[in-house]
C-alpha cells in the first residue's frame, strides 16, 4: 500500500514543481529585433572645380571724354578655381532640389584699349576678378545603371562680384590711374549636365559640366594728374566649368518600435 500511494504522490509533485516552468515559456517575449534607420531625403554637398571664363568690357566715359574715339582691342581673362557647399532635399527617385554657395577665386583680367590706331596710343589694365555665387538648383535623374546617375539641372541666383587692385597703364603716354575696388551684386544662372556614382547608399559623387552666367562689375579708374575718371564694365560674366561633387545622406531618420501582438498563453 505503501509503494502504491507514494508513485502517484511524487508525479503530482513533479507536476506543480514543473508547471511554472512551462507557463513561463508560453508567455517568453519574442527575441529582440535589429530595427536599420531609414535613409533621409536630406542631403548635404560638396564641391570644387575649375572654370572657363569669359566676359565683355565696355567703356564708360566720363562726359569730358565723350567721342574721345578710346575703344578696346583686346581683353582676356584667367581659368579660376572655386569651392562650395549646400543642401538639398530628394523630392523622389528623380527630382531633387538644393542650395549653393560658391567661393570663385582671384583671377587675372587684363585689356588693352587705344585712342587711335595709327599711333597706338591708348591704355593697358590689369585687375582682379572674386566672386560669391549663391544658387537654388533643381535636378532631373535620368535614371540609374550599375550605380552611375546621369542628370540635367538648372539653377538661379545672384553673385556678389568684386573687381580689386585694377591699374590703368598708359600706351604712348604717360597717364595711369588706379581703380577703386568697386564690387557689384548681379542676377546668376546656370545649366548642369553631369553623372553621379553610388559609393554607398549615403554617399554619392558626381562629375558635372555647368555654364554658369554670373553677371557684371563696373569700377572706376581714377587717373594721376587730375584728370576725368571713367568707368569700365566688366560684363556678361561667364565660366564653362567642371566640378567634382559628394552628397552624404547625412540625416537617417529612426524607424519607430516595432509593434509587438499581445501575449497568448498556449494553456
Amino acid at each position: 500500500m505503501v509503494r502504491r500511494f507514494a508513485i502517484p504522490t511524487l508525479a503530482a509533485l513533479a507536476a506543480l514543481t514543473a508547471s511554472p516552468v512551462v507557463r513561463a515559456a508560453d508567455f517568453s517575449p519574442p527575441p529582440p529585433m535589429i530595427v536599420q534607420p531609414e535613409p533621409s531625403n536630406w542631403y548635404l554637398r560638396g564641391q570644387i572645380g575649375v572654370g572657363m571664363n569669359r566676359f565683355t568690357i565696355d567703356y564708360l566715359p566720363s562726359p569730358p571724354n565723350v567721342g574721345n574715339g578710346f575703344a578696346f582691342d583686346h581683353h582676356s581673362i584667367a581659368d579660376t578655381a572655386f569651392i562650395g557647399f549646400g543642401a538639398g532635399y530628394n523630392w523622389n527617385n528623380w527630382l531633387r532640389f538644393d542650395g549653393t554657395v560658391e567661393y570663385r577665386s582671384r583671377t587675372q583680367i587684363t585689356a588693352r584699349g587705344v585712342y587711335d590706331r595709327t599711333t597706338g596710343q591708348g591704355d593697358a589694365y590689369q585687375g582682379f576678378l572674386t566672386s560669391w555665387v549663391f544658387l537654388a538648383n533643381a535636378y532631373v535623374d535620368l535614371g540609374t545603371w550599375n550605380c552611375f546617375t546621369p542628370f540635367i539641372g538648372a539653377g538661379i541666383g545672384g553673385s556678389f562680384n568684386t573687381m580689386a587692385d585694377l591699374v590703368d597703364m598708359g600706351i604712348g603716354t604717360t597717364g595711369a590711374g588706379f581703380g577703386r575696388n568697386s564690387n557689384q551684386w548681379s542676377p546668376a544662372w546656370a545649366i548642369y549636365a553631369g553623372v553621379g556614382y553610388d559609393i554607398s547608399k549615403n554617399l554619392k559623387v558626381d562629375l558635372t559640366y555647368r555654364y554658369l552666367n554670373f553677371g557684371s562689375v563696373i569700377d572706376t579708374v581714377d587717373c594721376i594728374g587730375g584728370c576725368s575718371a571713367d568707368s569700365y564694365k566688366f560684363g556678361n560674366l561667364q565660366s564653362h566649368d567642371i566640378m567634382l561633387g559628394l552628397r552624404w545622406g547625412c540625416c537617417d531618420v529612426a524607424p519607430p518600435p516595432p509593434r509587438y501582438e499581445p501575449l497568448r498563453s498556449r494553456g
